[in-house]
Parts: structure tokens; C-alpha cells; sequence
């Protein structure tokens, strides 16, 4: 494994991906190759799908003379996604090998559905295979805390692509008793694990209340926001290194992750082209203004997406990466703005906010959070499952939420209430890949 460190696993992979020696490929390489790829998943969508046919018609013959020229090409939205995703086809049912289904987060909204052909699974086992020599060798057994029994599925792909290293790995994919997880990060001799920042703080805390002594060396965050105050936890329980990953469905699962340096994410530059545009005029900012995440397809086939626009903000990271690879960074990612809670013209809350505040607390292993609001006042209703039976969490969430900077203006003149409940975790971890934000009630 040692030569494979000579360069950044991710570069490795991207100068695989565009037939280039790696020492030799430059910034141009890659944008020549973005470019060329633009330019055929655009032709082919146009040729072979109802739906681009209709939604670039404006743009008939349109020759892409530049990665910049991009912008002239219209967004496209999670909503067209739900209404029209079986338009967006470019492949018979028959070519396409999985399909995932996300429903939406409101009571009425159709569901996206996401369709893949056997090839583009194997670009998302390819990347993950060189991804994941970032943070551990042959020497590493892993553990998987993310959905694996079906094929094409996050675990399932994560572990395929382990077993191509020759590293040992093990899946947990369904809900299950915290302290038997426990016994098997002793049993199996766990040194790396993989899974969402909430499954990984909540392992930690009952390692550390069961006393239990670990060797993990590495962790790696992905599915959802990662918390600072997750990160600092788990490099005080463990001593480990905390690696972050960034994707979604619609990309095929990976998009963004961290290099040795933790100095932003990397990009998947051979199967992703990156814009970040100005929410409100659909405008690409300068490099180094945050902005929405936009992304189009290089290779997808099946289903390709151009000018995909996913409502999580970033910036990109102009200035090189020290690890030295050519590859684009962005800034940690905020999540899509939903389930953000205005409190006025000035100031909001979202889940991201509430995870600061509320997971240093050493009893807190997960909450929930919702909210309600009536005329200029917000009620947030916060359950937080904790540790032990007592109410000490509670008391010491409001006290936190008191003494923020921010919230604990609003919540002493009176126009935020908090009401917050904590709750005997009971052991047992609900295991997925859900986002977790601010439910919305009705007042």
C-alpha cells in the first residue's frame, strides 16, 4: 500500500479516470476532460431524454465553449426531479440496474426516484475504492454503520470496494442493541469506522460510559451536517483522526471528501462538474463566496443530471491544498434550507445551530427538534435523548441555549420559547442515512 501514498488516493483516481501519468496532470487536464464530458452528457440528454429535449430546447445545437459557459444552460430543480425523474431517462428500464427512492420530507410531495445502470454503480465503487485509502491500510478492520443489504446500496459499495483493498469489513445495517455494538468493536477488533456524526458521537459516549477501551484510529463522517462539536468529541474518546465525506443520491452517493490535510473536501471532479451560484439570481458567485451547490454529471448514462441544484451552500477554497493534488476544494457544507426557522428578518435556526450548542453537553447522544410559529414569537420543542434517566441534560441544554450568543436574546425578550424534555436513550440506534433538520409544524 505504501506507493499509493506517493499521491493523494483522490488525484490517483482522477488522473486514472482521465488517462494522465499523475505527476503530470495539471489544472487544465482536468478541465479540458470536465469540458469534453459536458459536452457529450449534454448531446446524449438531449438526444435520447423527453425531458432535456424539452427543457434545453432553447438550446438546440448549442456548442459549450467553455466550463463558464455553463451558466447560460437553465437549473434544474429537486421538484422537477419528483415530477418528471422518469423523463429524464436517456436508457431503456431494462439497462437500468437500481433504483432509489427518497420521499419527500412534507406530508404531499412526491418522492424522487433515482435511477443507475450497472456501469454508474461501478464509478461509485471506483471512488469510494480510492477514497477510502485516505484513512485506512491493511492493517484496519472496519466497521459500517450505514444501509448495506441491498446491492448498489451505500454499506454494500463501501464494503465492495474494501474488499478490493483487501481490507476486512463488517456491516451493521440494521437498528440494534448500542452496548452489542459495543462488544463487537472489542470482539472483532474494530480500528476504523464509518457512519453518520450522531451513530459515531452516540458509539463514542458508550464506550466512554461503559468504560470500554477502543484503538480506533479513524472515523469517517458522511450522510448528514458534521458537527464541530461531534468532531472534537470523538478525537478526545477515541484519539483519532475524524475524516468528512459530502454527498447525495442524485450525485451517486459521493461528491466531496477530505485528503490527510482536513483543509476542506476534495471534489469528485471525474464524474461531477461544481458550480456555486447566487440562490437568488442563479448566478455563479466569485471563487470564495458561498453560494448554493450545483452539480452536473459526467458519466451518468441512465439518468444524467445538468445544472442539478441542491439547496446545500459552500464556498469553494481558491488557494492550493497542501496535501498537493490538483483537485477543486469546498468548505464545509451547510445542508439544504430546509427546516431552517426564521426568527426574524435578521436571524434563524437550523439544526446545524442547534448541534453546536447542544452536543458538547456530555449526556446528549441525539435530539430532535421542532417548531412552531405564532405572529413574531417561535416555539421550539426540543427532545433530547440522553445517557442516564435523570433531567440534568435538560437543565443544562436550557442553561446552553441561554447563554448562546444569539438565541439567548430572543429567548429572554421572549420571542423564542424553549421547551425541552430529555429521555433514557433505551440502547438501542436507529441506523440510516436520514438528514436530520428542524421539523416545521403548523401553529
Amino acid at each position: 500500500m505504501d506507493n499509493l501514498h506517493q499521491m493523494p488516493a483522490q488525484g490517483l483516481w482522477l488522473a486514472q479516470k482521465i488517462g494522465m501519468p499523475p505527476a503530470g496532470m495539471t489544472r487544465e487536464h482536468i478541465s479540458q476532460y470536465q469540458l469534453d464530458h459536458l459536452r457529450q452528457t449534454i448531446s446524449w440528454a438531449m438526444a435520447r431524454s423527453p425531458f432535456y429535449r424539452q427543457h434545453l430546447s432553447n438550446f438546440s445545437g448549442y456548442h459549450l465553449d467553455s466550463l463558464e459557459a455553463l451558466r447560460f444552460l437553465p437549473l434544474m430543480t429537486a421538484q422537477m426531479l419528483r415530477d418528471q425523474g422518469a423523463r429524464m431517462l436517456c436508457v431503456s428500464q431494462n439497462q437500468i440496474n437500481r433504483v432509489v427512492t427518497l420521499e419527500s420530507s412534507g406530508t404531499t410531495g412526491k418522492a424522487k426516484r433515482i435511477f443507475f445502470t450497472h456501469a454508474e454503480q461501478q464509478h461509485m465503487e471506483d471512488y469510494f475504492e480510492y477514497g477510502l485509502r485516505l484513512f485506512v491500510d491493511q492493517t484496519d478492520r472496519v466497521l459500517i454503520l450505514l444501509p448495506g443489504r441491498r446491492p448498489g446500496s451505500a454499506g454494500d459499495l463501501l464494503q465492495a470496494a474494501l474488499d478490493r483493498l483487501g481490507i476486512l469489513s463488517f456491516t451493521q445495517s440494521q437498528a440494534g442493541d448500542i452496548l452489542a455494538m459495543v462488544n463487537m468493536l472489542v470482539r472483532q477488533r474494530i480500528t476504523s469506522l464509518i457512519g453518520t456524526p450522531v451513530q459515531l458521537l452516540t458509539l463514542a459516549r458508550i464506550c466512554r460510559s461503559a468504560g470500554t477501551q477502543m484503538s480506533i484510529k479513524s472515523v469517517l463522517l458522511t450522510s448528514d451536517y458534521v458537527p464541530e462539536a461531534i468532531i472534537r468529541e470523538l478525537k478526545t474518546i477515541w484519539g483519532c483522526q475524524v475524516f468528512e465525506h459530502y454527498g447525495m443520491t442524485e450525485m451517486g452517493l459521493g461528491g466531496a471528501m477530505q485528503c490527510e490535510a482536513h483543509q476542506g473536501y476534495h471534489l469528485r471532479e471525474g464524474d461531477l462538474y461544481f458550480e456555486i451560484i447566487d440562490a437568488s439570481t442563479g448566478q455563479p458567485v466569485p471563487d470564495g463566496e458561498e453560494g448554493e451547490l450545483v452539480f452536473t454529471t459526467l458519466t451518468r448514462q441512465g439518468m444524467p443530471f445538468i445544472r442539478y441544484r441542491t439547496g446545500d451552500r459552500s464556498r469553494f477554497l481558491p488557494e492550493p491544498c497542501s496535501c498537493g493534488t490538483s483537485l477543486r476544494r469546498i468548505a464545509r457544507v451547510k445542508r439544504s434550507t430546509s427546516g431552517i426557522v426564521q426568527l426574524d428578518g435578521q436571524h434563524s435556526i437550523s439544526i446545524a445551530d442547534l448541534d453546536e450548542v447542544l452536543f458538547p453537553i456530555e449526556t446528549v447522544l441525539d435530539f430532535t427538534a421542532a417548531a412552531e410559529k405564532i405572529q413574531d414569537r417561535t416555539s421550539l420543542i426540543i427532545a433530547i435523548q440522553s445517557l442516564d434517566y435523570s433531567e440534568q441534560a435538560a437543565r443544562l441544554a436550557h442553561h446552553a441555549l441561554q447563554n448562546h450568543d444569539i438565541l439567548g436574546k430572543y429567548i429572554c425578550d421572549g420571542r423564542l420559547k424553549v421547551t425541552i424534555r430529555s429521555n433514557y436513550h433505551g440502547m438501542i440506534m436507529a441506523l440510516g442515512a436520514a438528514k436530520r433538520r428542524i421539523e416545521l409544524r403548523e401553529a
